[in-house]
């Protein structure tokens, strides 16, 4: 099939969706008159595709732009690959599902959750083991034993250990939102294709992290699978992923379905990541690499760029 050009496709020109010099910046576009020119777009409505076609977008939020709280290298070139995808493709993509990380001030990977002796904070970055809880050299502010119980479980179930991160995606705030080019992007899209997007809310849990869409890294009180956005996965012949950042929350939420789906090769050699459309924390380049090596000769996922992909 020969994929259409922009213009052979879209009433609306890119240029009016998205602003590339604004990616990161304050939205200056104003939100109902982005979507009076989707609704002039002749699409036929999602529901109504033949080849179902899910995209998925990891944490593009304003902190995890190049100059957010908690900044991705190369983050801004990801949104201008990933509208630019998105707004070629547009007819043939069914439905959009976004995560947003969520936090507040007080959670167990912020900086004030934690003190030294001489009752410092850990800087950003800081990793605290389970050693280093034990011997009194980090003790936990509130929750004590929680705490302690916490980064002794995530070692013991091998995840990542606890990285003291900068505050980041502090709910209410600007660097919580959507960034606005991507955001205009699939509210676009929502319209045009009459679609609603699925926005899934993650890491609120004060007592632990949530890299991956799926589950927590590790929860003290069990809580569940989002087994419900799992089991719609298989409604899809097509699943497309991009976002912020590949070396945690894009690595875990692909690790997370595609172990779910174990036994279910069809589905996850269905798999695809947008690989110009994401790109890790500085210093976890080599880590991820070697991470989704393993999952695309284990689970078969596709490695492909965003320009070469014909829908």
């Amino acid at each position: 099939m020969i994929l259409k050009k922009e213009w052979d496709v879209m009433k609306t020109n890119f240029e009016k969706i998205v602003h590339i010099e604004e990616i990161g910046k304050a939205n200056t576009a104003k939100l109902n008159d982005l979507l009076t020119l989707a609704k002039k777009e002749k699409f036929k409505p999602s529901v109504e595709d033949k080849e179902k076609v899910l995209f998925i977008g990891i944490d593009f939020q304003n902190d995890f732009m190049e100059n957010g709280e908690l900044g991705v290298p190369n983050s801004h070139k990801d949104i201008e690959n990933t509208t630019h995808f998105l707004y070629r493709n547009l007819e043939k993509i069914t439905d959009i599902a976004i995560s947003l990380d969520t936090h507040e001030l007080h959670q167990i990977f912020h900086p004030c959750w934690w003190v030294d002796e001489q009752g410092n904070h850990p800087n950003p970055f800081t990793i605290i083991t389970a050693e280093n809880v034990k011997t009194g050299k980090w003790k936990a502010i509130n929750y004590e034993k929680a705490s302690a119980d916490y980064v002794e479980n995530l070692e013991k179930i091998g995840k990542k250990q606890l990285c003291i991160w900068t505050y980041h995606c502090i709910e209410g705030t600007f660097g919580a939102a959507l960034e606005g080019q991507f955001s205009n992007m699939i509210h676009f899209h929502s319209i045009a294709r009459k679609t609603p997007i699925q926005k899934i809310t993650k890491g609120k849990d004060p007592l632990s992290e949530m890299y991956g869409i799926i589950k927590p890294e590790y929860s003290l009180y069990a809580e569940g699978e989002n087994t419900e956005f799992l089991l719609s996965l298989k409604n899809y012949d097509k699943i497309f992923i991009a976002g912020e950042a590949k070396s945690h929350c894009v690595l875990e939420s692909v690790r997370q379905i595609v172990e779910f789906y174990d036994h279910n090769k069809e589905l996850t050699k269905n798999i695809y990541l947008l690989e110009d459309c994401t790109s890790p924390i500085a210093g976890y380049e080599e880590t991820t690499e070697q991470a989704f090596q393993e999952l695309e000769k284990t689970y078969g996922i596709q490695r492909v760029l965003s320009t070469e992909v014909t829908l």
